[in-house]
């Protein structure tokens, strides 16, 4: 299965699917398409997108201002957007993180 990742005018898009609550922060794989994220916060208040943009920023050496959650705020489906990334930077930073899940 392939993530779609989607170039747009500051960088790429792509969606993922966000399980809170888990016991650590991990990148599980892509499913459907979409980036499948745990996340050890839980969803109130806000509290698993911005678990969600630090993980995700450390993961893949970012700033954390160059990640947004463009749609999906209050649900586990969210297309996140990385600025100033494109598709083949995104993925050699991902492909080892998800082999190493499998």
């Amino acid at each position: 299965m392939t993530l779609e990742i989607k170039p747009c005018k500051a960088g790429i898009q792509f969606a993922a699917a966000i399980q809170p609550r888990a016991s650590r922060n991990q990148i599980l794989g892509i499913h459907n398409h979409c980036l499948k994220i745990k996340l050890t916060s839980p969803p109130v208040d806000g509290a698993a997108n911005q678990a969600c943009i630090k993980f995700l920023a450390k993961t893949f050496s970012i700033s954390p201002s160059s990640i947004a959650i463009v749609k999906g705020e209050t649900s586990k489906n969210k297309i996140i957007q990385f600025e100033g990334m494109d598709s083949r930077t995104f993925m050699n930073t991902l492909e080892p993180l998800i082999s190493e899940t499998d």
